[in-house]
């Protein structure tokens, strides 16, 4: 280490030797950063996109970057030309020569602050912009670094959305035409039918969002939490997100309705079908009802309902609308049509049956009545007088009409008590066997 020159201590040759590796290092890795960020597809996009709001300040204020990097860069290039120069004079460097390589590796120069533009004073720590700045070789590549970074996190970040975004809004631009092609064939269109005004909202929003993509990427970029790389982030692409999912439950609801243009004709038929059976169910009910009103001394019968005319009007006006190709009115009503079909025909099937409720139980009692006679025969006691009396008694009240099932069900038990009374008498006197167990168990 010589004696301290204009900048310091004068640079050994070692020193100057080393510091010209590194500085020449740094050289080679800025111009390769410069080339590559020249030749990026997302800076050819930015200087060619007619650019608006975020995008426009960022790419305004980035370009003045690019332009003040090749700036620096070139009087870098000199500055480090001019010292590879004054080493090359000897092999063994006089100490004029270490005294220049000082001043010109490590002393400071002084720049316009135009040059360096607005951020030099805060890389370099200064208050502000000054008229002039004095800066060392190390400090213009730590301005070109950070302008470097500045200028690629925009190109980035511009071209991770314009290669996200615009591609998969085509694609799904397509599909939307695709689907309002199908919406339009079954009836669905604007102010006709849900489907078709959210058809109408989805393509006005795909094609705004596809403009703004184009002007404004950087509107649709989420910076990563907390990175500082270049490009540190992700395309924000939530709107298009929607867009796809409305799209998606649009194109379910047309399939649906072009599945009812495909078996229409086999539901309408099966819905008449149900109809026809809920009808003629209920045309059974009114005709048991008066056989029950004839035959049974009932107290309360049940109405019976006429058939469901507001059912038979829909499935006219579901046969028009598949007439006249009407599938988007035609899909709603075969659905409400299917489910209130099926249940009328259950409303018909439980009429029926509180209607005919009194036959059963008369017919219940009739084969209750007649299986104890025939018990009461295996025992060898049909000709018993009371019992007789008592089956006869039975029998007249439920093959009498009206019918009073109270009194008829009152003279059955009476029957089958004093048959079981009998039975339990000549089991006493000895007679067992099969027909003795069968007697008890059946009391």
């Amino acid at each position: 280490m010589g004696p301290a020159g204009p900048t310091g201590p004068v640079m050994s040759r070692e020193e100057a030797d080393r510091a010209l590796e590194r500085l020449t290092a740094e050289h080679e890795a800025v111009e390769s950063s410069l080339l590559a960020l020249q030749d990026h597809a997302g800076r050819r996009l930015l200087e060619g996109a007619e650019l608006t709001g975020t995008t426009a300040r960022r790419w305004a204020r980035a370009e003045a970057a690019i332009t003040r990097l090749w700036t620096v860069f070139e009087h870098y290039s000199g500055a480090l030309a001019k010292a590879q120069e004054v080493r090359e004079r000897r092999r063994w460097p006089s100490r004029e020569d270490l005294v220049e390589l000082t001043r010109l590796l490590r002393g400071p120069r002084t720049l316009p602050g135009s040059l360096l533009g607005e951020d030099a004073a805060a890389a370099g720590g200064g208050g502000g912009p000054r008229l002039t700045e004095e800066v060392t070789l190390g400090g213009l590549v730590e301005w070109m670094n950070s302008w470097y970074a500045q200028a690629l996190d925009v190109v980035a970040a511009a071209d991770s959305v314009w290669s996200a975004l615009p591609a998969r809004i085509d694609m799904l631009a397509a599909e939307l035409r695709r689907v309002r092609s199908l919406a339009h064939s079954v009836g669905v269109r604007p102010g006709e039918h849900p489907s078709g005004d959210d058809l109408e909202r989805t393509t006005e929003e795909l094609t705004a969002l596809r403009a703004e993509v184009v002007s404004d990427p950087l509107a649709f970029w989420t910076s990563a939490g907390g990175s500082s790389a270049p490009g540190g982030g992700r395309p924000d692409t939530s709107r298009y997100d929607r867009a796809a999912r409305q799209l998606e439950d649009i194109r379910r609801e047309i399939d649906a309705v072009l599945n009812v243009r495909q078996d229409s004709e086999q539901r309408l038929m099966r819905l008449r079908d149900v109809l026809s059976r809920a009808d003629r169910t209920l045309a059974e009910a009114r005709e048991a009802r008066g056989e029950v009103l004839a035959k049974i001394a009932a107290s309360e019968v049940p109405a019976v309902s006429g058939p469901a005319t507001a059912l038979h009007e829909d499935l006219s006006a579901a046969a028009e609308y598949r007439r006249h190709s009407q599938w988007h009115r035609l899909s709603p009503l075969l659905e409400s049509l299917e489910q209130r079909a099926e249940d009328e025909l259950d409303r018909a099937r439980a009429q029926l049956s509180a209607v005919t409720a009194p036959l059963a139980v008369r017919a219940e009692l009739r084969g209750r009545l007649d299986a104890y006679k025939a018990k009461v025969a295996q025992q060898g006691m049909a000709e018993d007088r009371m019992l007789i009396e008592r089956y006869d008694a039975a029998r007249r009240m439920l093959w009498s009409a009206p019918c009073d099932l109270r009194a008829a069900e009152d003279a059955v038990l009476r029957y089958q008590h004093a048959a079981q009374d009998v039975l339990t008498a000549r089991q006493g006197r000895g007679s067992g066997g099969p027909a003795r167990a069968e007697g008890v168990a059946d009391s």
